[in-house]
C-alpha cells in the first residue's frame, strides 16, 4: 500500500480515530530526534489545513474540539 493511499483511508476515519492514530505514530517515534518529530507534526498541521481549504474538513471552535477530546 502506498502513502498516498494510506493517507486517503486515514482521511475516512472520524477525528477522535485520526487522534489515536496520530498519538500512537507519535509514541512510536522515540527514536526520531525532537527537530524530526516538529518536522512531523508541522507536516501533519499542513496536511490539515490543506483539508480545510479544499472543504473536505470543517472548523469546529476550540471548546468544541477540546470538549470531544476530554468526553474521549
Amino acid at each position: 500500500m502506498s502513502l498516498k493511499e494510506i493517507e486517503t483511508e486515514i482521511k475516512k476515519l472520524e477525528l477522535n480515530e485520526r487522534a489515536e492514530l496520530a498519538k500512537w505514530i507519535v509514541e512510536t517515534l522515540d527514536e526520531l530526534s525532537e527537530a524530526e518529530v516538529e518536522a512531523l507534526w508541522v507536516e501533519e498541521a499542513e496536511l490539515r489545513l490543506d483539508e480545510l481549504k479544499q472543504g473536505l474538513v470543517s472548523e469546529i471552535p476550540a471548546e468544541e474540539a477540546l470538549g470531544r477530546a476530554r468526553a474521549a
